[in-house]
């Protein structure tokens, strides 16, 4: 391990970069990183930027392939429609998404923070990208920071201002989109007085995103999520993340010209030397204190100025690290520089830095992949049992059973229908297990339209010989065009029965 002899080479332990001694926010502004990671970065992020605002544009069946419609609680992914009766399926698929981020970082560390997460995204490859542009590199956005208020320094905060507002107010609408539709989002902002809900939540939208990326920024990662506090609890030594070579690296220290340099150092310190007094043998290199041997790492302080959290990538693995792969790319290029082999800084695992081991498929990830296969075993079963029609059967509440003039019985039942599919389905009622009649209260009824709710109300009149007491059970088949949809059961009240 590194050797810190120093209470305050550890004290990055106590304190996070975003805030100053006296507790103040300290903004971070990290010098624009280029490399091969970075430029490989970009270009996902172009291809994940293009599907954010491309996907709400794209139907199926005429409905969105994607909508998380909370508040009228219907669902479509992909095509299929899911209702609040279908919830025990997202409680499946949470599991199984847990369970893979659990499995993920456990592998891979927080891979998924650096190259795919929507903050990461926006902030690191979009806004800040803008900023590069309008206020300049790292050195001259701290100038213009401490710059009084004159006209440079209004202009640009004007401009990146207008910019920064105008591409929230674009995230929240297509964030927005993919809540409500986005045909019905034209349509509510083509009339914004009358659809002041959708004003008003695009206005909090823009708000709380602008408010993100101009001021709170990495705080985000660092304060509000939780997923660098979980990482904690989850990676172990064999999990693949950010880290710096250690034992290539220390001790670190400048590159010196040559092995003599401690003699110049002699010179340029000893008085007598100046004065001409000095007794001791320079010419004797063996009488000199030996120039240690240096690691690869020149302390040249790359990492750290690329770090858009402000950490030092050589302390190890920190809370606030993100895996951007920023100090990789900056440690590559120093190290060519001075003609090093590059990796100082790579994709490792602890005990592929220690022991020279590869990642190995042990016990944790052999229960949590078990795990998981089980889940989503579990979640294909469900979605492939899944019917397009749900049904809910209940008996009228508060009443008995109905004596007819004929002599039959007669009690009247509710039937909930959920439609899932894009089509409408005309349904017909069938008793199965017992002769008897199906009357339908309203037959208009009998038409569930597409992705809608419907209620079906009916009586279903029985002989008294063909109850078996107080209480008959009834198998009743709910048909569609193509044949049987589902089979319903339900209860039957008749008096009782005296031998």
């Amino acid at each position: 391990m590194i050797n810190m002899t120093s209470t305050t080479q550890e004290v990055f332990r106590d304190s996070v970069a975003t805030i100053t001694k006296e507790g103040k926010r300290n903004f971070i502004n990290p010098k624009k990183p280029k490399g091969r990671l970075y430029n490989l970065r970009t270009w996902f992020s172009v291809f994940y930027l293009v599907v954010f605002f491309t996907l709400p544009f794209l139907k199926l069946h005429g409905e969105p392939l994607l909508m998380l419609n909370i508040m009228e609680r219907k669902f479509i992914i992909f095509g299929m429609i899911f209702w609040p009766q279908d919830f025990f399926i997202f409680g499946i698929a949470m599991l199984c998404f847990i369970v893979f981020v659990i499995l993920f970082t456990v592998a891979f560390g927080r891979i998924f923070c650096g190259w795919a997460c929507p903050q990461t995204i926006f902030m690191e490859m979009l806004f800040r990208k803008i900023e590069y542009w309008i206020d300049g590199d790292s050195s001259q956005q701290k100038l213009l920071r401490k710059m009084p208020w004159n006209a440079e320094k209004i202009r640009k905060r004007t401009i990146k201002f207008l910019i920064f507002f105008a591409l929230s107010f674009i995230i929240a609408n297509f964030f927005l989109a993919y809540i409500i539709g986005m045909d019905q989002l034209l349509k509510d902002i083509s009339q914004p007085l009358q659809n002041l809900g959708t004003f008003f939540s695009l206005l909090i939208f823009s708000t709380i995103f602008f408010f993100v990326y101009w001021w709170f920024r990495e705080q985000v990662c660092i304060v509000v999520c939780p997923y660098g506090r979980l990482q904690g609890v989850l990676l172990d030594k064999n999990s693949i993340v950010v880290a710096y070579d250690y034992l290539r690296g220390e001790p670190r220290g400048k590159i010196k010209k040559s092995a003599t340099a401690g003699t110049q150092d002699h010179k340029s310190g000893c008085a007598d030397c100046k004065s001409g007094g000095c007794n001791t043998a320079l010419a004797k290199l063996e009488d000199l204190q030996p120039v240690p041997v240096l690691g690869d790492c020149v302390d040249c302080g790359a990492c750290v100025r690329v770090c858009p959290t402000g950490i030092d990538i050589r302390n190890g693995t920190q809370l606030e690290c993100i895996n951007c792969t920023a100090c990789i790319d900056a440690c590559d290029a120093i190290m060519l520089s001075v003609q090093r082999p590059p990796g100082l800084i790579r994709y490792a695992s602890e005990n592929s830095i220690s022991d020279s081991k590869q990642l190995r498929f042990g016990k944790r990830l052999k229960g949590y992949t078990g795990v998981l296969s089980l889940l989503l075993i579990l979640l294909v079963v469900l979605l492939a049992s899944r019917t397009d029609l749900d049904a809910r059967l209940m008996r009228t509440a508060g009443m008995t059973y109905t004596s007819m003039p004929d002599g039959r019985v007669s009690n009247l039942y509710n039937l909930k229908l959920a439609n899932k599919t894009h089509e409408d389905i005309p349904v017909t009622l069938k008793l199965e297990n017992i002769p008897g009649e199906i009357s339908l209260v309203n037959s208009s009824n009998s038409l569930v339209k597409k992705e809608d709710y419907s209620s079906l109300q009916f009586f279903v009149k029985l002989n008294r010989a063909s109850l078996k007491g107080w209480k008959t059970e009834l198998v009743i088949g709910l048909y569609g065009p193509e044949g049987k949809i589902k089979t319903i059961r339900a209860n039957f009240i008749g008096p009782e029965i005296y031998n």
